[in-house]
């Protein structure tokens, strides 16, 4: 992944809705993957697993994809939804067959995988009109929260890495320290 990882030693700080609701709530997270084609779906970086609940009720499956294995083990020990299978790869690397997935999520966790690589394997794994869904860090904000501004990404450096992968961006916004981006493989 890009600059670092999450501190798998602080996961229990990922289990807090005040603070991650904060950033993202479940429900403007869910709206652009609720729709019934969206059914097969991976949670890029899913660490703990804090939003891959919040997701589960709504798809046939969801992949947990996270690079520390540490993280797996927490949500283990938390419990894992019976329709979540978790997977320990790079997002440059899945392990899905092509257009194996309707549509894949991350959650403050682009500025960690933000590669052309990453993107590329993500259009690769997302089936034609399968959707991205990138709420992350901004380097609008302040920095108060979350990573260091120097690690974080513009929102115009999303859209132009999702376009450059094949995506088409059908929202785009900056937020006060976040941004979102949801895009569709066409």
């Amino acid at each position: 992944m890009g600059f670092h990882t999450f501190d798998a030693d602080e996961a229990d700080r990922l289990e807090r809705p005040a603070a991650r609701y904060r950033w993202v709530s479940a429900e403007e997270l869910i709206g652009p993957l609720a729709p019934a084609e969206f059914a097969v779906l991976a949670d890029l970086g899913s660490g703990t697993g804090f939003y891959t609940d919040d997701v589960a009720p709504h798809a046939e499956t969801v992949y947990g994809v996270d690079v520390q294995a540490e993280m797996h083990a927490f949500y283990r020990e938390k419990g894992v939804p019976d329709n979540v299978e978790l997977v320990e790869s790079d997002v440059a690397d899945l392990p899905f067959e092509d257009g194996g997935l309707d549509g894949a999520f991350s959650t403050m966790t682009y500025h960690e995988f933000a590669t052309p690589a990453a993107l590329a394997e993500l259009a690769r794994v997302i089936r034609a009109d399968g959707r991205l869904v990138l709420f992350d860090w901004s380097a609008a904000g302040d920095g108060d929260h979350g990573p260091p501004v120097a690690e974080r990404f513009a929102v115009d450096d999303a859209i132009d890495a999702s376009e450059d992968a094949g995506f088409a961006v059908e929202r785009a916004e900056t937020r006060t320290e976040t941004f979102v981006v949801v895009a569709r493989v066409p």
